[in-house]
C-alpha cells in the first residue's frame, strides 16, 4: 500500500488584491484616482441578488496597457475611528502599517513625486532600499501608502535579507525630495 504524500502549503502567487474600509468613500475616491493615480473600474449597485449593497468601489493600476478586474476595493464605514494626528512608520494604531504602490520604473515614479509635490501632498518619509526606492505618504485614512519602483532583480536576489535590511533615508520636502541616486546602489550578495 502506497502512503499519500504529507499536504503541503501551495506557493501563492502574491496578494491579488487589497479591500479597504474608509470613513468617506467620496475622499478616498479622489484620493487613490488623483493622488495615487487608480482608476475606478466598478462599484456595487443593488441589484436582486444583492438589494442593498454597501457603498463599495473597485481600482485598478495600469498592467501594460490592460486593467485588471480590481487591486484596491474601498468600503465605506462611517464607525472608523478618527486618523491618527500624525502619522509614523512603526506604532501606529492601525491594523494595516502600509500598502505599497508599483511604478513601471524610475522615469514614471520620479515624474509621479513631482506632480504630488506640486499638489502639495506631505511626502511623510523617503527611502532607497535595497530592493526598492520608497516613498511614503497617508490617505485620509491614516493608512501608509508606499509608493515605489523596484530596482533590478540583480541588485538584490543574491541576499534578499541584506537588501530588505538597507534603508537610507532622503529628504522629504524641496528639490531633495525628487532626487534619486537610481540604480548606483550596492549589490547584494550572500557571504561566501
Amino acid at each position: 500500500m502506497t502512503q499519500s504524500p504529507t499536504p503541503r502549503a501551495g506557493a501563492p502567487r502574491g496578494i491579488n488584491h487589497i479591500v479597504l474600509n474608509v470613513r468617506d468613500i467620496e475622499e478616498s475616491h479622489r484620493f487613490w484616482t488623483e493622488v495615487v493615480g487608480f482608476r475606478q473600474v466598478g462599484e456595487l449597485k443593488a441589484g436582486p441578488t444583492r438589494p442593498n449593497p454597501p457603498k463599495m468601489r473597485f481600482y485598478s493600476g495600469d498592467h501594460d496597457g490592460q486593467m485588471n478586474h480590481h487591486d484596491l476595493a474601498l468600503v465605506e464605514n462611517t464607525a472608523l475611528p478618527p486618523p491618527p494626528e500624525n502619522w509614523s512608520m512603526f506604532g501606529m494604531p492601525c491594523a494595516i502599517n502600509h500598502l505599497a504602490v508599483t511604478f513601471p520604473d524610475r522615469e514614471s515614479w520620479l515624474g509621479h513625486l513631482a506632480y504630488l509635490q506640486e499638489r502639495g501632498v506631505k511626502f511623510e518619509r523617503r527611502v532607497e532600499h535595497g530592493m526598492t526606492h520608497s516613498l511614503y505618504i497617508r490617505d485620509p485614512n491614516g493608512y501608509g501608502v508606499e509608493l515605489l519602483y523596484e530596482l533590478p532583480r540583480e541588485v538584490w536576489e543574491g541576499d534578499i535579507d541584506a537588501a530588505l535590511n538597507y534603508a537610507e533615508a532622503r529628504p522629504t520636502e524641496g528639490a531633495g525630495a525628487l532626487e534619486d541616486q537610481g540604480e548606483n546602489v550596492p549589490v547584494f550578495r550572500a557571504a561566501e
